[in-house]
């Protein structure tokens, strides 16, 4: 049985940890080729090591515009094209309207809105050039629905999933499709930052496996997500066999949005 992703490139950034690392694994044992991309240069060469051959690795600030621009020139001159971009790359925080800074609103903006903006703008021309691609958008489940606490986070992927629909609608002729994967709560470190920070505003005491167990009783299917839940989801929407979807944010949240 062929693989998945046999013959494609893909990038995955904020590979160094987390989803984005499951990711990159699942995308390279599914036949990819994989560029993968993180500020933490530690963790994003772990990544690439566990993979081998199909794999590089970069350090990449994703908020700058030229390490974006040459993170999708090294993956072109390294494996001859780009086929899936997978703009992963992002950060929590907790934080309400009033007493927000501007320093954290901008940080928040740059790193998980500017840097998806980005990753397609230099992923675009390459993916024209190869007839065709996957652009994948990391937004969440607080990009579809009010959740207190997060503004500055809520804000920055809620546009992501207006500009995942533009990008889809203005380059769909061009046979590019663009999704938007929206995540609840996955505890991956991300996530329990921003549980700690919660609870210290509130001034109360927390602890990771409390935070799992209540979190889980909101859902539906009663759990929390798995990096393989959005890792395999990431896996289909690059792959041919969603190749009639495109401009669509997809819940990946055990039925939270649907209750």
């Amino acid at each position: 049985m062929a693989r998945r992703l046999a013959g494609k490139v893909a990038i995955v950034t904020g590979a160094g940890s987390g989803i984005g690392r499951a990711a990159s694994e699942l995308f390279a044992a599914e036949g990819a080729k994989v560029m993968c991309a993180d500020i933490n240069e530690a963790g994003v060469k772990e990544t690439a090591a566990k993979i081998g051959s199909a794999a590089r690795a970069r350090k990449t600030d994703v908020t700058q515009p030229d390490q974006v621009e040459q993170l999708v020139a090294e993956a072109v001159k390294a494996f001859g094209k780009l086929d899936v971009m997978y703009a992963n790359a992002g950060i929590g925080e907790a934080g309400n309207a009033i007493d927000l800074t501007i320093e954290q609103w901008n940080r928040m903006i740059a790193i998980n809105l500017t840097s998806v903006w980005l990753s397609s703008k230099y992923a675009l021309p390459e993916m024209i050039k190869a007839g065709g691609g996957s652009i994948i958008n990391q937004s969440s489940t607080a990009g579809l629905i009010g959740i207190p606490g997060i503004v500055h986070y809520s804000a920055a992927k809620t546009a992501v999933v207006g500009m995942t629909r533009q990008i889809a609608v203005e380059y769909g002729p061009k046979k590019i499709r663009v999704n938007a994967i929206c995540p609840s709560t996955i505890p991956t470190p991300l996530v329990t930052t921003v549980w700690e920070m919660k609870a210290k505003a509130a001034g109360t005491t927390w602890s990771v496996e409390e935070h799992e167990k209540n979190t889980s009783e909101k859902y539906p299917l009663r759990r929390l997500g798995r990096l393989s839940d959005c890792a395999n989801l990431a896996l289909f929407l690059a792959s041919d066999e969603s190749s009639w979807i495109t401009g669509y944010a997809v819940p990946l949240d055990g039925g939270l949005t649907a209750s």
